[in-house]
Formats: structure tokens, C-alpha cells, sequence
């Protein structure tokens, strides 16, 4: 059992253990607050506070907690790729790329050491098995849906994985915990930030993490669709797509980051209106609904980041690992390095990483 010292994994814990589960709780420590420059401020998924909170419900439930020390693994899969999607002018999702090589990948390795057949976490999402297929469908609880981070997972993954929660809603979750004595744990405050960045200032990270990169890369030009310079930036990995915020470039109307072009450090500002694409492009795809995609297509649900309500359209395969994505109505802000996530009403089909939308 995942534990992360919050309501979702306890009560999923409590859940499985009154289902008659034999259960070995872990926590996983992925980072050392150090490394990011912010150790004063550890407040993420890895701290004493939280890992303590784990092993107390562990204690009171009556079975096995350890904590395993995936520090190297989270730095050289998730912490490495994230700095390199960002100098490579792209946005990247974090969370997804960890839930596959490190809650997933990592911990299973982990669970053929301590001979447990199944691994369990607290997402709010259900597993099922149809068409000779392991599929996901988003939780009852919608507001609280998390099947947008789970799209990697494969089939090995899924087969050995159980998600207790997907059939309860939040209040209902904290509910539990309050009746089992985990009032403490059923007040936690949730957290959204990226876990290795409690401060949610990534730029900070960056400048802290990657030597030299002010030097390195230093000011570029803010220029119009027509290639005329309109300003100056700090550099174009402290940028994001849709940005309006802290551009500090006047003339007489919003603008907005439409391109980030890395190879030349200059970043293309644009109306808000400017930011719609018709079209994009999805490399990595996982297929988790069906083995692959009609050579005529699909049609689906496209979400291209986590709150995202989503569009329909068609997804059109281009070889074996990439989609053309054809919207039925121009979508806002489409984001190269984020994820793109497909879906039949509430099934997940699968998804991929955004590689460019239809004039990047």
C-alpha cells in the first residue's frame, strides 16, 4: 500500500484491510528538500511530518510500514526530464511521467521483494477488465477524478493494481477517516504543487538546478506572428505557453506566449484569440482501452491539462507511437511537454505528451 501520509492513501489502507487484504504499507521518499535549494521549507510528500502520519495509521491498522528511499530513481526519471522538457522550451507534467516509472515502475519492484502481489494507491479512479483488456474509468467522485495522470500505465501495471477509492466521494473518504480516529489526518490541507517545488516557483528551481542559466542563455526577443521584435525576455525556459503575466511589454492590448522557440531564445506573443489550435500532435502514446487505434481514427474527448473540461474530436494514428489530434472546436493554449488525454464517456482509451500544436 502507497501511503503518503494523507486521507486518500489511509483510508484506502482502511478499506483493503477490512476487505481482508494481507497489507504492507510504504512510503516512498523521492526527494531531499536540499537538492532544491529550499530546505527550509519541506513540505512536500517526503517529509518526517508525513511519513510519520503514514507509519501511525500503519501502527493503529495493524500491519507493516517501511519507507523505501527512492531518491536516485525520482532524480534521474522525473527531476532530470523535468529541467530538460523546460530547456527544450516545452512544459512538462511531472506528475504523470512519475506515476509510471516511480509509484508504478519502482514500487512493484519493490512489492516482488516483500512478495505482495498487488499494489494499491489512493487515486480516485477504478480499474476494470473488458474486451480482454485492464482499463481505467475516471471515480464516481468527478471533481476529484485523476485518471488524467494515470494514461501511462501498461497493462503489467494494471493487472497488479488496486484502486479502493474509485467508488467514493471525497466527503465520504474523509468520513472514514474521522470514524477510524484519523481526525488529524481527515483536516490535512491537499496539496497541489509539484512535490520537489513546495514553493511553486519553478523559475527558481530552474536557476537553482541548471549552472549557469542566466549566462548560459540570458535575454531574448518577444516578437509578434510577423517576427517583429516587440521586447525583451529573461529567457525563454521561464516562460509557458498562454502566459500573460509578467511579460512587461505594452502595446495597447493583452498578449499572451503563443511559441517558445528554444534553438533561438525568442518567444512569439500573440492576441488571446491567437492562442487557438485546431490541431496537435501526441507522441508517446499508451493505449490502455484498446491495443491500437482504427486507421480511419476515433473519435473522443481530448484533455490537454489536468483541469482541462475537454474537446471532442478525432484522433488520427501517424505511425506507432504518434496522434494527430483534429478538434472539433480550436482549443486555448495548447502546451508542447503536456498531456494530452483521450476518452469514451468515462473510460480512459489512453494518451500521450503534446508535441506541437498545428503551427508550433
Amino acid at each position: 500500500m502507497a501511503m503518503s501520509g494523507g486521507v486518500d492513501s489511509s483510508v484506502a489502507a482502511i478499506l483493503l484491510k477490512e476487505a481482508g487484504y494481507d497489507i504492507v504499507g510504504v512510503t516512498m521518499k523521492t526527494w531531499d528538500y536540499a537538492l532544491g535549494g529550499n530546505a527550509a521549507k519541506e513540505t512536500g510528500c517526503c517529509n518526517l511530518d508525513t511519513i510519520n502520519d503514514a507509519r501511525t495509521v500503519a501502527v493503529n491498522l495493524g500491519f507493516p510500514h517501511y519507507v523505501i528511499d527512492l531518491r536516485k530513481e525520482f532524480y534521474d526519471g522525473i527531476v532530470k526530464n523535468f529541467i530538460e522538457e523546460y530547456m527544450r522550451g516545452h512544459t512538462p507534467n511531472p506528475c504523470v511521467l512519475c506515476n509510471v516509472l516511480i509509484k508504478w515502475e519502482a514500487l512493484l519492484k519493490r512489492a516482488d521483494m516483500l512478495h505482495c502481489h498487488f499494489i494499491a494507491t489512493g487515486h480516485y479512479a477504478r480499474i476494470g477488465y473488458k474486451n480482454d483488456r485492464y482499463i481505467i474509468s475516471k471515480g464516481i467522485d468527478h471533481s476529484k477524478d485523476q485518471t488524467y495522470v494515470l494514461w501511462g500505465l501498461s497493462q503489467q501495471n494494471l493487472e497488479r493494481t488496486l484502486m479502493p477509492l474509485g467508488n467514493y466521494n471525497k466527503e465520504h473518504v474523509k468520513e472514514l477517516a474521522r470514524q477510524h480516529n484519523f481526525v488529524d489526518i481527515a483536516q490535512k490541507k491537499e496539496s497541489y504543487e509539484i512535490c520537489f517545488i513546495p514553493d511553486d516557483d519553478y523559475r527558481r528551481f530552474l536557476t537553482e538546478n541548471v549552472q549557469d542559466i542566466n549566462q548560459k542563455i540570458g535575454e531574448g526577443p518577444f516578437v509578434d506572428a510577423q517576427g517583429h521584435k516587440i521586447g525583451t525576455h529573461k529567457g525563454y525556459p521561464f516562460y509557458t505557453i498562454g502566459q500573460r503575466k509578467g511579460l512587461k511589454v505594452a502595446v495597447g492590448h493583452p498578449l499572451y506566449v503563443k511559441h517558445i522557440h528554444a534553438e533561438t531564445n525568442t518567444i512569439v506573443l500573440c492576441k488571446k484569440e491567437e492562442l487557438l489550435s485546431s490541431e496537435m500532435h501526441v507522441k508517446n502514446i499508451n493505449m490502455i482501452k484498446y491495443d491500437t487505434l482504427p486507421a480511419e481514427g476515433l473519435r473522443a474527448l481530448i484533455k490537454v491539462r489536468y483541469k482541462d473540461k475537454g474537446m471532442t474530436g478525432m484522433l488520427i494514428p501517424q505511425g506507432a507511437d504518434t496522434v494527430k489530434v483534429l478538434f472539433d472546436k480550436p482549443v486555448s493554449a495548447v502546451t508542447p511537454g503536456q498531456s494530452a488525454v483521450f476518452y469514451e464517456k468515462d473510460d480512459l482509451i489512453g494518451g500521450g505528451i503534446i508535441e506541437k500544436n498545428d503551427k508550433s
